[in-house]
């Protein structure tokens, strides 16, 4: 913190050049970015150090983020094995492996649960004496078109609490106060129902050599690396269905018969959740002092794993704005920063829309009928058969170019 004032006799107002709001991997990268600038900032949290330390979310970084991290000397928060590229596709039990990291000219990502990504930024910033305040329930957020924008909440001791900014970051996902702060009329959200459901299941058994996404008569499923003896598993379910129609003895026997492997071991599972496909963005990503980012400007299908990887990118296109306009009274990356960026989201959800609806018309023709099915079909082949066809799909895996 730069500076501290006090208003006469009432209680002290904080000053700083950045609050950034919530601490999940879109504010925590940012908040270390920052500080690696000399930048004073502040990051508050709703919820507590536990709950977010331990809130198991996407789980692989790209190639481009993997490099970003390392650009920026915080290697080290990438915890897991290194991904090794590969990425298999079962279609009615055949597998088909694709090197997207060959074809992306040797990018690879990293294997990375996003629980051990927090962790690791949570303890570098706090660790380089960064201001970070856990359970800070009732942010709300002023005057973001005045000369300072005002942050007021509650400290841990119930103290009120008034933070004065140069900047305001809104890294608190689509229901936080970030967006409700923005005044009607001045921000455009557009929304779309994919009409898919999922259910995704974290348990406690053997991961699989590499992300397995399958593809049947019986639908999609998938599997996925979330630790050395830890899983989370992917199934495409019912409109109306959620945890409590799919109990344990259910749910092993049809992930064995979509996965194609009738070997594949049950075992404790430790959460079990419904996940309905769908997509928004909104424009523009700033208003006023207040910018953006991840969840709080856009939701996507975890379809393609783009999501945190899009909010990180964010992240670092923020810091170097917010960068330039302190240090040389450059603010030209901030008034570029909704464009640059929501160009790239619209690129992300495009190739997040394009992949889930060419897995999932693959699966069972009752939902899509069979001339679609057999398009999606036509349209999976072609990433073992064309070359143009997996280079493009292994560089948008890798986020090359973005």
């Amino acid at each position: 913190m730069d500076e501290s004032t006090r208003n006469g006799g009432s209680a002290a107002v904080e000053q700083t050049t950045v609050v950034v709001i919530g601490a999940g991997p879109t504010g925590l990268t940012l908040a270390n970015l920052l500080q690696r600038s000399d930048i004073p900032c502040v990051l508050l949290e709703r919820r507590s150090r536990d709950f977010v330390e331990n809130r198991h979310r996407a789980g692989i970084v790209d190639a481009r983020v993997r490099q970003l991290y390392e650009d920026w000397g915080l290697a080290d928060v990438l915890g897991g094995p290194p991904d090794d590229g590969l990425l298999e596709f079962r279609v009615d039990g055949v597998a088909h492996l694709v090197d997207h990291a060959r074809l992306s000219g040797g990018r690879y990502g990293w294997l990375c649960p996003q629980q051990v990504l927090v962790r690791n930024l949570i303890t570098t910033f706090t660790d380089g004496g960064g201001d970070l305040r856990f359970d800070v329930p009732d942010v709300a957020i002023h005057d973001l078109t005045a000369d300072r924008a005002r942050v007021t909440c509650t400290g841990p001791a119930g103290e009120p609490t008034t933070i004065e900014a140069r900047y305001v970051a809104g890294c608190d996902g689509a229901r936080g106060p970030s967006r409700v702060s923005v005044p009607p009329g001045t921000m455009a959200t557009y929304t779309f129902d994919h009409e898919v459901s999922w259910l995704t299941i974290m348990a406690t058994t053997p991961p699989p050599p590499h992300p397995l996404l399958s593809v049947s008569d019986q639908g999609y499923a998938a599997h996925f690396y979330r630790g050395p003896q830890a899983s989370r598993y992917y199934l495409q379910c019912g409109p109306q269905d959620g945890p409590p129609e799919w109990p344990a003895e259910r749910l092993w026997p049809e992930l064995r018969v979509r996965l194609g492997d009738a070997q594949l071991p049950d075992g404790p599972i430790t959460e079990i959740r419904r996940v309905d496909m769908r997509s928004e963005v909104c424009e523009p990503m700033s208003h006023g002092r207040m910018f953006l980012a991840g969840d709080s400007a856009h939701v996507m299908t975890p379809m393609g794993g783009k999501g945190m990887n899009l909010a990180v990118l964010e992240a670092e296109t923020l810091a170097l704005a917010i960068r330039a306009a302190v240090r040389d009274g450059d603010e030209a990356g901030l008034r570029g920063y909704s464009t640059t960026c929501l160009e790239r989201a619209w690129r992300y959800q495009e190739f997040s829309r394009w992949m889930l609806e060419m897995l999932h018309d693959s699966g069972d023709s009752s939902r899509v009928g069979p001339f679609r099915r057999r398009l999606a079909r036509t349209r999976l082949a072609a990433l073992f058969t064309d070359s143009t066809a997996a280079r493009v799909f292994g560089e948008m895996m890798a986020g090359v170019g973005n």
